[in-house]
């Protein structure tokens, strides 16, 4: 479980430059805040919605606050959380990972980060008691499209792609290889290609999956004081749907 620090409530006003999000708290205070996700945020950048940010005192920051998360409406009236802050998806993997929660990934006894592989590098390298390896590249979920389901990745991805061959030539080579899906939106309950959007990554995903990489797909849960977000982890199963 990643614990966050205290966070404050507001409203997205914009997201601009990618970089940046005006922010109006629930004080009434203006505040320019970081966003720490450079991909498109397709259906997460949504104006009007609850946001949290963590907020910083570090004289070395232009920036004092940072976006973590928004709150999205649900078709049945709910309300769903999901994390933007990309930074963190690792930090939770890795924490379930300490804790044996990822049971197909639950049996070795080392783990390294950013492993450099060929001319990529992969999140983690896990070793079992025997020597044996194994490869793990990791990418946060949040789009979550009108159909229901929740598609990676939310615009072109050449390095996505890049990761994907690494994976299989791992694969064809005899090593472990596998695609973990942190799916950082609480409303989504499978994954699939989003062949939509990336046609040459959910080709290269079908085809990387025939060549042995395996893919696994879990969610975030996050832990509430009140209606305030106090932490997050990877506690949920997903399904990976091959096609859709």
């Amino acid at each position: 479980m990643q614990h966050y620090p205290p966070l404050v409530a507001g409203t997205l006003q914009r997201r601009y430059k990618r970089f940046l999000a005006d922010v109006r708290l629930d004080d009434g205070r203006e505040v320019v805040a970081h966003c720490p996700n450079t991909g498109s945020m397709k259906a997460v950048n949504v104006p009007g919605a609850r946001v949290w940010l963590s907020p910083s005192d570090n004289p070395a920051r232009k920036l004092g606050w940072t976006w973590e998360l928004i709150e999205l409406p649900q078709p049945d009236g709910s309300a769903a959380l999901v994390s933007v802050h990309t930074g963190r998806t690792n930090r939770i993997v890795e924490a379930a990972l300490a804790k044996q929660q990822i049971a197909p990934l639950a049996s070795f006894v080392t783990l390294r980060r950013e492993v450099k592989v060929d001319d990529a590098r992969l999140d983690f390298m896990l070793t079992d008691a025997n020597g044996e390896r194994t490869w793990v590249e990791v990418k946060q979920v949040t789009l979550k499209e009108n159909d229901g389901h929740g598609y990676f990745p939310d615009a072109v991805s050449t390095r996505g792609l890049k990761h994907l061959h690494t994976l299989a030539r791992l694969a064809e080579s005899g090593e472990r290889a596998v695609l973990l899906f942190c799916v950082a939106h609480e409303a989504i309950e499978d994954v699939t290609a989003a062949a939509h959007i990336d046609s040459a990554y959910a080709a290269a995903l079908e085809t990387v999956v025939n060549k042995g990489v395996e893919v696994l797909a879990y969610g975030v849960e996050f832990e509430r004081d009140g209606e305030t977000p106090v932490a997050v982890r990877l506690a949920r199963a997903l399904v990976f749907q091959g096609s859709i």
